[in-house]
């Protein structure tokens, strides 16, 4: 808390500099908001002090309000952790001070820190710095005055965008559209900010109150046009989050009332919105991100990465072309091996497709996707493996020839070399059995399309080095990934948790449950599609790889139907053919297709389950769907696959699509309650068999009252020598 301080210092010119400085983003700690108070208020009081400017110091003004303070008022409950900045602070003692502020703005203006520049009678600020109130990805609003002020400085229709979607913008656009008063260059920043305040203080520029501006806000008739379109759009797409209506709402209340007004209405609803189940879990999530970079007997060892400069990818398909793809995006050089060279020439066009792409969504620069391309190379054998730092080798599921790749790498590739499988399922100590470096193999799983999706499952053996996974953690960092690191075993910690999503779906179809009712209410939950539209994007064929490996692993706990391989026979192969569960016509929405029903009725059949279709409530099949899921998930934290529960969530969210604002899959489970879950598992073992029974670590969580998210102290120690 030392480094946690308001300075101020009064220069000869009657200008109070005021400074935050809580690194590494200036957060707006209670500490701070209160020295922000007495500051201000001293220079108030003061007859050398003529008007002031607020910054904030080691090049960034501030990154918003703490979300320590979020976590803990989760914890506890106690809302009065809440400082009163919105009135007390932002209107009472900044805006409708006696002597006019100035904000001086470098880096970073995000959520409060931006709402304390609106407070101000001018911002000035050096060019591309950040400006933005994100506050709905934390489940609440912008509480310091955001959905009144903004408005009125960029006008209705960018403000309402800006805070609906989380949108940051560059002080440049900020400048344009009346955010920013002047942009200066760093070195002239305070400077300029002295002299403007100064001007306002003694006559020569006006003084600009933001929340009393009506010039850029539309007459009333369009406003609620622009209002009710935007309800619209968030119906849509964040009809389960509740902080997305609560902002327009506050915008109303100050169009329509005026901007004090809605200042207390925005009180309010943050308020509410900080206890809210949607807040605690995105916080959460938040908080379990952050916690997947420490990791025990890796990251506390003192180790520095090594510097991985080349990386191979041997297989150029889906997986393998999105790895490359990552890669190359993020400067690190790439040859791609492949075993002919129309699979290489495939691979290769796969690449450039994907940063096509990129280039066409916007998100990348002509330049820099010719820049990335350059730093590729093809290659049919593996001469040019000898300087390799690192090898990838995401070749289909077969062990033999995961277990022959292993053998020749070890010979080729440098003692340094790490070698990598992207393998979704397959035991590490199988894949590297034949091999005598089992130290440095190691697991790193990407979700597809690689290239895009942010989790990278790090799985290592009892074997692999501190580090390898250190460097491999480095690695997942330098191309934007989220680097989870879980102990071996079939399935790892992602798919080993969700492999029953997939089969309680296909139990319930077999049960006599419509497969489309199945997908509507899974993504009603908030799940990006359904099972069954899944099963269709990621391909039949992941599905028959998989089956016999977690059949053989989990026996006694799988579902096994043939309900895919007739699919495969009547030619379906899912979207790649434009023909599975759904009709996929290029340019269209996937459309049900109720043709399916007939190989369903075949697969009952062949399943002796043709009896009468089972009752069951929209919320059961929610239910029959996830608690399993969950029962998985305590198996995994029982065996120590993974260090912590968050650890799942941040996994089951970034890997899964769980929904991100229920916080995880763990976290929610908790919010449902261990003894009702371990209840319905029990009720529904005992009707349909052992693919519901719960584990022990589940039942022994339910009745004995423990969260699930709460391991041991024994499995904590168990999980933390296993990794």
């Amino acid at each position: 808390m030392a480094g946690i301080r308001v300075t101020m210092e009064v220069g000869s010119d009657g200008i109070a500099l005021i400074t935050i400085t809580n690194p590494p983003v200036n957060a707006l700690h209670p500490k701070i908001i209160t020295g922000l108070k007495e500051k201000y208020t001293e220079a108030m009081n003061r007859s050398d002090v003529k008007a002031m400017v607020l910054t904030g110091n080691g090049g960034k003004f501030s990154g918003g309000f703490d979300i320590n303070v979020f976590k803990e008022i989760h914890q506890s409950g106690n809302l009065s952790l809440l400082p009163d900045v919105s009135v007390e602070l932002v209107v009472n003692v900044m805006e409708d001070a006696k002597k006019p502020s100035v904000a001086a703005i470098q880096g970073l203006a995000l959520g409060g820190g931006l709402e304390l520049t609106m407070g101000c009678h001018a911002r000035i600020s050096t060019p591309d710095a950040q400006l933005g109130l994100p506050e709905l990805t934390l489940g609440v609003i912008p509480g310091f005055g955001g959905t009144q002020r903004l408005p009125r400085l960029v006008g209705l229709q960018k403000a309402t965008e800006m805070m609906l979607q989380s949108k940051s913008i560059k002080s440049q656009e900020g400048h344009k559209l009346g955010l920013i008063d002047k942009i200066v260059p760093q070195s002239d920043l305070i400077r300029v900010s002295r002299e403007w305040a100064l001007d306002m203080a003694e006559g020569r520029k006006p003084w600009v109150s933001s929340l009393r501006r009506t010039d850029r806000l539309p007459p009333l008739s369009d406003a609620r046009q622009i209002l009710k379109a935007a309800r619209e759009q968030v119906k849509s797409r964040f009809g389960n989050m509740p902080q997305h209506i609560a902002c327009l709402d506050s915008i109303e209340e100050g169009i329509v009332s005026g901007g004090y007004s809605g200042v207390l209405k925005e009180a309010v609803l943050f308020k509410e919105l900080v206890l809210s189940n949607t807040s605690k879990g995105l916080v959460h999530v938040f908080f379990a991100q952050r916690s997947t970079s420490k990791v025990p007997n890796v990251t506390d060892l003192g180790l520095k990465p090594r510097k991985i400069k080349k990386i191979a990818v041997i297989g150029g398909g889906l997986m393998g072309s999105g790895i490359a793809t990552a890669c190359i995006l993020n400067n690190i050089s790439v040859i791609l091996k492949e075993v002919d060279s129309k699979f290489l020439e495939r691979g290769l066009k796969m690449i450039s497709g994907n940063l096509e792409g990129l280039v066409k969504r916007g998100s990348l620069a002509q330049d820099k996707a010719k820049k990335a391309l350059s730093i590729l190379k093809g290659a049919l054998d593996y001469n040019d493996f000898k300087d390799v730092d690192m090898v990838i080798e995401a070749v289909i599921e077969k062990v033999p020839l995961k277990q022959s790749i292993f053998s020749d790498l070890e010979k080729i590739c440098p003692s340094h070399c790490i070698l990598a499988t992207n393998t979704s399922t397959i035991d590490l100590n199988i894949i590297g059995e034949k091999t005598h470096s089992q130290d440095r193999i190691i697991g790193a799983h990407f979700f597809s399309p690689a290239h895009i999706m942010p989790l990278l499952e790090i799985v290592r053996t009892e074997k692999t080095s501190p580090q390898v996974i250190l460097d491999l953690m480095q690695v997942g960092k330098i191309i934007k990934k989220v680097p989870v690191v879980v102990g071996n075993c079939t399935g790892f910690a992602v798919n080993r948790t969700f492999f029953p999503y997939t089969q309680s779906s296909h139990l319930l179809v077999h049960l006599g449950v419509n497969v489309f009712r199945i997908d509507r209410i899974i993504s009603s939950f908030g799940m990006p599609m359904g099972p069954f539209q899944l099963q269709d994007v990621a391909g039949y064929g992941v599905a028959l790889a998989v089956k016999d490996i977690f059949a053989s692993a989990f026996k006694g706990r799988t579902f096994e139907s043939q309900l895919v391989e007739l699919m495969v026979q009547n030619g379906r192969q899912g979207k790649s053919n434009g023909k599975g569960y759904y009709i996929y016509d290029k340019g269209s929405k996937p459309r049900p297709d109720p043709s399916v029903q007939p190989i369903i009725e075949e697969s009952r059949k062949l399943a002796n389950l043709t009896g009468k279709a089972i009752s069951v409530t929209d919320e059961e099949i929610l239910e029959m769907i996830f608690f399993p899921v969950v029962n998985e998930a305590c198996r995994v934290m029982d065996e120590g696959i993974v260090v912590q529960a968050s650890d799942l969530d941040i996994s089951s969210v970034l890997g899964m699509g769980f929904p991100k604002y229920r916080g995880g899959l763990v976290f929610w489970a908790d919010t449902v309650g261990a003894d009702y879950i371990y209840n319905k598992l029990a009720k529904w073992a005992e009707i349909f068999g052992g693919f519901f029974a719960p584990c022990s670590y589940l039942e022994q969580h339910a009745k004995k009252g423990i969260p699930l998210s709460v391991m041991s102290v024994e499995k904590s120690q168990a999980s933390r020598a296993r990794l």
